[in-house]
Formats: structure tokens, sequence, C-alpha cells
């Protein structure tokens, strides 16, 4: 029996996700627009929830 480690997996599905994604972002129309929307709204709202959970953590160390 062949033993699949999860790592593996791991990187076989971000190599499919990128080929998949780079597929539709060289598409007609507006896909390419629409990836690139998308990437800037999450990688926006991470930056803002990431900023508010490091304010959280840095109030829970700061004196009152």
């Amino acid at each position: 029996m062949v033993t699949i480690t999860p790592m593996n997996i791991i990187v076989d599905n971000i190599s499919e996700m990128i080929t998949l994604f780079s597929d539709v972002a060289m598409g007609d129309g507006l896909a390419p627009l629409l990836v690139l929307v998308g990437g800037l709204l999450v990688a926006f709202s991470m930056a803002v929830f990431g900023l508010l959970t490091l304010g959280a953590v840095g109030n829970l160390f700061t004196a009152s």
C-alpha cells in the first residue's frame, strides 16, 4: 500500500490551483479583472482583520 503524506497532497493541490487560476486569469472578457478585484478584496480584508487582531493581542500585554 502506498502512503501519501499530507504535504504531498497540499503541494499537489496548490500546483493544481495555480494552474486553474491562471487559466481563468488569462481568459477572455472580464475574467482577469474579476480575479484581480477578488484578490484585492481578500488582501484588503486580511490586512484589516490582521491589524485588528494584532491590536487586540497588543492590548492584552499593555498596562491599562
